[in-house]
Formats: structure tokens, C-alpha cells, sequence
């Protein structure tokens, strides 16, 4: 039994250990192509600027979508070459909404339609897929409902096109707009700020799988069509699109002093479904392009495996799980693992150690900014069981279902518009794998109060940190449920000042 354990055990930290190594990886990279920023090509005449059609898929957002088409119409570009199309798949008054603001401004002579399914097909793929197909632009630039494009977006971007006739696809940073509400979003912010400027510079410049992010970008047309078009084989359509046609030969550009502001999810609930939904999508593009990816000789072999591990990253949750529970027993059957395996430890630094550089290199007060980190790390392994769900049920081949994240309640709050976040029905409904979170944590406490009473000091850091990033989890997601008139911790402003 002992011999077993310790084989699972060193998988799952080898496994561990990969995913830290690639940050180092990553990091290396970087270093390199920091400096090998894209030209900006000049920006031609108004009238010689090509058509676009701007794309606002959007299901239940009635918070947020008048700011969505305002910011569309507010688009600096020549009103006869703005096409906007807002994708609606709502069940709600979002519906009436939008139609209500496409008909005042098409009065106003703008080039807006507004199309409404009457189900959900597809879910954001399928919306696309229906939309594209009326698209009358060259090029389309897709924002997501919580988003606010500046007026500047599109000669930011449309200019690079110009001047590559293969290149398929410009993605740029997303901002945040309310990074400042709570601790929870403070330390989404800090983790977006890594993917983005190390992790998708990266990616772009030295030509490894570059991505689409599924909002704030812009595509050619005519390489959407010859990638396949949008489709719902994946809960997540934009890296099933993006693998497509880079295996197609197209070119992608990041441009990370682009920034798109968006709203990150203010509950913890939100947050958790919008990251088991990227967990699970990933690992379905993996099984679905690994072995294309692999044989792909158009791309290096660092870059194939750079892929290849970027897109099982989310592995790493079940694998730390694993050794967590690895701790008791082992303490139990007195199993004393060597120092050796310290070095681990060490690799696992490496995915750390890109959130504090991304911090430095956005912003000037990046060391006070790393106040949130503690609560990023505690965050980030509390995901752990939902995400590790979520790739049991990919791996079980269950059918999945795409959530949306829902948006803009914090500002109905402050308005006064709801009480409660939830009340109007945008809330998730309670998940009950807060049981695990809670069973996690007290196990946590469990190997504490054993590692102190054995005297057995090593393992009493990663139980305890066990016990309190799964004990958070789990609360924050049992306070928002409370059936109580009161504000949560993950949105109280209160929290970010602590």
C-alpha cells in the first residue's frame, strides 16, 4: 500500500512539477521576444479603411447592454464602413432592451441590426456561427457583454491587417473595470495581468499556438470560413477556432499595450463556473487537436509541447489534490520522503513567480498591488474541485453545458435596482462541491493537529494552506447563498482595503 501511494504520489508531483517548470519556460521567452513588438503600420485614409462588422453576443445581460452597444456605436470609424450586429440569445427584457436602443440608432442612420434566436443552439458558437454568416464586413471584432471597447479600438487594430494579408486573427489585453471592487476580483485582475502579458506574448511572438481570448479581438473574415467557422464541439469556442486556423497556416498578432477593459465576475460562484468552463474546454481541445498538434511540422517542437502542456495546465489542480491527500497517510504509515523531492517545490515556483513580474510590468505600484497575492494563491487552489469535476466529466464523455457568467449585478446593487445579488435570477444556483471544499479544508486541519502533535513539521505548510484556501472557497460560496439582505464578501468594497 505504501509502494502504491508512493508511486501515485510522485506522478502527481512530477505532473505538478511540469506545469511549474513551464513558467520558467515561459519566463525564458519572454526574455527573449520581450522587445520583438509589431510595427504599427501607418493608418490609412478613412476612405480607404475596409469594412467591419462589430459582433455583441450577448444572452440575458440586461445590466450591461446598453453600455455594450453604446461603446459599438461610439466606435471611432467611418459610419458607412461600421457594420454592428448584436447577437441576442436572451430569454429576458435584455431583448427588448436591445432592440429598443438598434431601433433609435438606426434612426440615427447607423448600420446596426439586432438578431434574436429563439433558442440557444450552439450556445456563444452557434450565435456566431448565425451572425457570420450575415456579416457584411472584411473583418470582425467580437466583444463579449462585459466588456468597453475604446473609441480607438479598431485603428488600433485594423491597420496591422492591412499590412498582412495572412494574418487571421489580432487579439489585445484586457483591462479590468472593476478590479478595485473586492479582494476576489483584485485577484482575478493579478491573474488575467499574467496570462496576458507574459503567457500570450509568448505565445504570439515566438509562435507558440497563439490564442483567441473570445472577446476584445478582431478576425479576418475570410479565415474564420476557412477554419471551419465557429463551432460547439468545445465549450470553448475561441481555442477551438484559434487551433483551427493556426493549423491552417494563419497568422495571429497580440498587442499588449491594446487594452480592453472588462468586468471580471464579482462572486465566487461566478467565478468558479466561469473557470471550470475554460477547464473544461481546454482539456476538449487538447483531446480533440493533440495529435494534429503534435504531427503539425509547420511549428517547432518546443512549440508543439509548449501547446500541448498550456493546454492540459488545468491537470494541475487534481495532481495538487493528490499530493494533499497524500500527507496524511503518509504521516500515518510514517513514510519520511526524501529532501530530494524539495526540489519540486522549487519548480513549482514558476507559475508564481509570472504573477509578480506581470504586476512590475503593468504597473508602477506593483509591490503594493501584491497585496492580493496570499488571496490569489488561496483562490486559485480552491478551484481545485470544481475544476477537477469538470475534467471528470470530460473524461466520462458527460454532456456540457454552457453557463454564462452573469454580469453587471454589482452595479444593480449599487443602484439600488436589487438588494441581493441573485434576486433577479441571474444567480448560479448553489453547487454542492462546497462538501468537498469543506471536507478539504477540515482535512487540512485534521493533518495540522497531526503534524504538530508527531512532530512532523514538513507537511504542515501545505495542510495549511490546504485548510484555509479551501475553507475560504467554501465559505465565500456559502455566504452568497445566505438567504440574508446583505451584500457579499466578494463584493464588498470594504474588502479591498484591508
Amino acid at each position: 500500500m505504501n509502494n502504491i501511494l508512493l508511486v501515485i504520489y510522485i506522478i502527481s508531483l512530477i505532473g505538478l512539477g511540469t506545469f511549474g517548470f513551464l513558467g520558467y519556460i515561459t519566463l525564458w521567452y519572454y526574455w527573449l521576444h520581450r522587445t520583438n513588438a509589431p510595427a504599427k503600420p501607418q493608418l490609412p485614409a478613412d476612405n480607404d479603411l475596409p469594412t467591419v462588422t462589430v459582433q455583441l453576443p450577448v444572452f440575458n445581460e440586461r445590466y450591461v447592454i446598453k453600455r455594450l452597444i453604446d461603446a459599438a456605436i461610439n466606435l471611432d470609424y467611418p459610419a458607412d464602413k461600421l457594420h454592428i450586429q448584436v447577437v441576442d440569445d436572451s430569454t429576458d427584457s435584455t431583448s427588448v432592451l436591445a432592440a429598443s436602443l438598434v431601433a433609435q440608432y438606426r434612426q440615427d442612420g447607423y448600420l446596426i441590426e439586432h438578431i434574436h434566436r429563439k433558442n440557444r443552439d450552439g450556445y456563444k458558437a452557434g450565435a456566431l456561427g448565425a451572425a457570420v454568416a450575415e456579416a457584411k464586413g472584411e473583418f470582425v471584432a467580437i466583444f463579449d457583454a462585459d466588456f468597453k471597447p475604446s473609441a480607438d479600438f479598431l485603428k488600433n487594430t485594423i491597420p496591422y491587417f492591412i499590412a498582412d494579408d495572412n494574418l487571421g486573427m489580432v487579439q489585445t489585453r484586457w483591462g479590468h473595470l472593476n478590479q478595485d471592487n473586492s479582494f476576489l476580483t483584485a485577484a482575478q485582475a493579478m491573474a488575467m495581468d499574467k496570462h496576458f502579458v507574459i503567457e500570450q506574448t509568448v505565445r504570439h511572438r515566438a509562435d507558440f499556438y497563439p490564442k483567441f481570448n473570445g472577446t476584445a479581438g478582431i478576425w479576418r473574415t475570410a479565415c474564420v470560413n476557412d477554419a471551419g467557422g465557429w463551432q460547439d464541439s468545445t465549450v470553448c469556442e475561441d481555442l477551438c477556432l484559434s487551433t483551427r486556423a493556426i493549423l491552417r497556416g494563419w497568422d495571429f498578432t497580440f498587442l499588449p499595450d491594446v487594452v480592453t477593459p472588462g468586468e471580471l465576475p464579482t462572486s465566487v460562484s461566478a467565478y468558479k463556473n466561469q473557470q471550470a468552463r475554460w477547464a473544461k474546454g481546454s482539456l476538449q481541445c487538447l483531446l480533440k487537436y493533440g495529435w494534429q498538434i503534435l504531427t503539425d511540422k509547420t511549428h517547432s517542437l518546443i512549440g508543439r509541447i509548449y501547446a500541448l502542456v498550456t493546454m492540459s495546465g488545468y491537470l494541475a489542480h487534481p495532481f495538487l489534490i493528490v499530493i494533499i491527500l497524500s500527507q496524511i497517510p503518509f504521516m500515518l504509515m510514517g513514510t519520511v520522503l526524501s529532501p530530494k523531492f524539495f526540489l519540486f517545490s522549487l519548480l513549482g515556483l514558476g507559475q508564481p513567480v509570472l504573477f509578480i513580474i506581470s504586476q512590475q510590468l503593468i504597473y508602477k505600484d506593483w509591490r503594493y498591488r501584491l497585496r492580493h497575492f496570499p488571496t490569489l494563491m488561496l483562490v486559485s487552489l480552491g478551484l481545485g474541485p470544481i475544476i477537477t469535476r469538470s475534467i471528470f466529466e470530460i473524461l466520462t464523455k458527460q454532456t456540457h453545458r454552457f453557463i454564462r457568467t452573469p454580469k453587471g449585478e454589482q452595479d444593480a446593487l449599487n443602484l439600488g435596482q436589487i438588494n441581493k445579488v441573485g434576486e433577479d435570477g441571474y444567480q448560479l444556483p448553489f453547487d454542492w462541491i462546497v462538501l468537498v471544499e469543506c471536507a478539504l479544508s477540515l482535512y487540512g486541519l485534521i493533518g495540522v493537529m497531526m503534524a504538530l502533535a508527531t512532530r512532523n513539521y514538513a507537511p504542515i505548510f501545505l495542510m495549511g494552506y490546504c485548510m484555509t484556501g479551501y475553507g475560504l472557497m467554501a465559505w465565500l460560496n456559502i455566504r452568497e447563498h445566505l438567504p440574508l439582505n446583505f451584500k457579499p464578501a466578494s463584493q464588498s468594497r470594504s474588502a479591498t482595503k484591508s
